[in-house]
């Protein structure tokens, strides 16, 4: 294959991205203007993985109930388990219940909680992810693996750097994210790639009473408002 075939094929690519980002803006105007009529919310992450019947299930559909008993809705991917134990503490307790779903070759389907008025689909990450930063007054991230772990660590990078506003990331289960938080310590920390105030953006809790305390204590000093 020589050169010119290269070339072509090039071309080719640049022309298909360049109609892509009609799609793009297409999927950026139905997020804003769905969630922007929606009100305060809290995003709950956690993995697809988790059973109805495991205790991070259900804590995590108990404290959605709690977080729509302050005011807020709660938002999650829309998808099966920790998303749907969220959604489904939101629902049942009368609550507003966002799902923001994304197609996926495997785990993702639509969970049966979400306000069908409030289920938005999406085809790339990166835009589903400026929603949830965008309209979401707090961050509680159950137990999950590497898209709960994008979302926390996308989360914390642009509150370090001040591209959002500061708000509360708590995440939930101390045996779960220690380890996590102590090699943040023995290896970011020590090699001086982070600041030690940088450990204060996360919040490490057990309990439904915690995650409510500390947005209640938030919130009592900042108001509600998008984040950029």
């Amino acid at each position: 294959m020589g050169p010119e075939k290269h070339h072509k094929n090039w071309n080719e690519i640049k022309t298909n991205d360049s109609w892509a980002v009609f799609k793009i803006m297409g999927e950026f105007v139905e997020g804003y203007e769905k969630l922007s009529e929606i009100g305060p919310c809290v995003s709950i992450f956690g993995s697809a993985r988790t059973n109805p019947d495991h205790p991070y299930y259900l804590l995590a559909q108990s404290i959605a109930s709690r977080i729509t008993d302050q005011g807020f809705g709660v938002i999650t991917g829309g998808g099966p388990g920790i998303m749907e134990a969220a959604n489904k503490g939101a629902f049942l307790a009368g609550g507003t219940s966002v799902g923001l779903n994304i197609e996926l070759p495997f785990e993702q389907h639509d969970n049966p909680y979400v306000d069908r008025n409030k289920s938005i689909d999406f085809d790339y990450f990166f835009v589903r992810k400026v929603m949830f930063l965008k309209y979401s007054q707090g961050f509680v991230v159950m137990p999950g693996g590497y898209g709960t772990l994008d979302e926390l660590f996308e989360a914390i990078t642009l509150i370090q750097t001040q591209k959002v506003g500061k708000f509360p990331i708590i995440l939930v289960g101390t045996s779960y994210w220690t380890g996590l938080i102590d090699w943040i310590k023995s290896s970011l920390l020590e090699a001086k790639n982070i600041e030690a105030k940088d450990l204060d953006l996360m919040h490490l809790v057990d309990t439904e009473d915690e995650v409510i305390a500390i947005l209640t204590q938030f919130y009592d000093q900042f108001d509600l408002s998008p984040n950029f």
